[in-house]
């Protein structure tokens, strides 16, 4: 059965998604067909204005639809301490907790040569402008615990222990090979407390 034309064009723009299969995307084209034209307009309206109000703060990188974003501007946060994650979602599984006082670096990737990301892709010049800048006494390296959230976390630690500050690692709580944003409050919060010098 061949399905209209709009229908296949949803069916394939939703399988550019991440984790959705052509079954999946299929499945979630028909849902809309036959939801209330409303429910279409309002997901509609609402991925226009996330591609229309939502950027990257010129400080930390984390999303924001205010620049900079609520952290960097916040008087409540400590800007002594910044903690390093590798995407914008990490900030939300440290955010989770409660605890973290500090502000953020978001590096938007992780060092992994066989997909061709070095250094140079990341937002690492940020970083070190931020610090060079004075007043940071303490960086957390909070990259994801698998072979590219460890090179990377190397790879800072030896780019910034020269520079005075003191960087420690999150530690104990985070399997190896997960992602912070899985992480529940409790792992994080004793992932942050055990946090290590590097």
């Amino acid at each position: 059965m061949s399905l209209p034309e709009p229908l296949t064009r949803l069916v394939e723009e939703l399988q550019r998604l991440p984790g959705i299969g052509p079954k999946g995307a299929q499945r979630l084209a028909f849902h809309m067909l036959k939801a209330p034209r409303e429910n279409a307009e309002r997901l509609a309206a609402a991925i226009r204005d996330l591609k229309e109000r939502v950027t990257y703060c010129s400080i930390c990188n984390n999303i924001t639809d205010t620049d900079p974003c609520e952290f960097c501007r916040s008087e409540s946060r400590d800007q002594h301490m910044i903690c390093v994650v590798e995407e914008p979602q990490n900030v939300a599984g440290i955010e989770k907790i409660g605890d973290f006082k500090g502000v953020y670096h978001v590096l938007m990737g992780a060092i992994s040569p066989l997909q061709g990301i070095g250094p140079d892709e990341l937002k690492i010049k940020g970083l070190l402008a931020r610090i060079e800048k004075g007043g940071v006494t303490e960086v957390i390296l909070a990259t994801n615990p698998n072979v590219e959230g460890e090179t990377t976390a190397l790879y800072l630690a030896r780019l910034l222990k020269p520079l005075g500050v003191k960087v420690t690692r999150i530690a104990v709580g985070v399997p190896v090979g997960s992602d912070l944003e899985y992480a529940d409050q409790w792992t994080m919060h004793k992932a942050l407390e055990g946090r290590r010098e590097v």
